[in-house]
């Protein structure tokens, strides 16, 4: 049995709701929609500024989230073959996808 510090297992009950803040791309990201497959970790994404790039997951996030075809992502272009390659680094989540509406942030995707 797990105990927490400062009271019994059911106080996280009691505690304020936790507001989950959705994550905003920083500079040098774009927000892209995947298009296709393209193999194990390689998929065709279409990002923000209306270019097609092909995306891989970089090592240390493959096993953190499963990507399927129209899920919304943000990538970060390389340095190199910038318009033609970047990697994903965030998937986000149905109740994320709809915030991001609300914004009008998907708009052009």
């Amino acid at each position: 049995m797990a105990y927490v510090k400062g009271g019994n297992k059911h106080d996280f009950r009691r505690g304020a709701p936790v507001e989950n803040a959705t994550r905003m791309p920083a500079s040098g990201e774009l927000i892209g929609k995947v298009t296709k497959i393209a193999g194990a970790t390689k998929f065709f994404v279409a990002c923000t500024d209306s270019n097609t790039r092909l995306c891989s997951i970089p090592g240390r996030l493959r096993r953190k989230f499963w990507i399927k075809t129209n899920d919304v992502v943000i990538v970060r272009p390389w340095v190199v073959q910038t318009n033609e390659r970047a990697d994903i680094v965030w998937r986000y989540s149905l109740l994320d996808i709809n915030r991001l509406k609300e914004r009008h942030l998907l708009d052009t995707l």
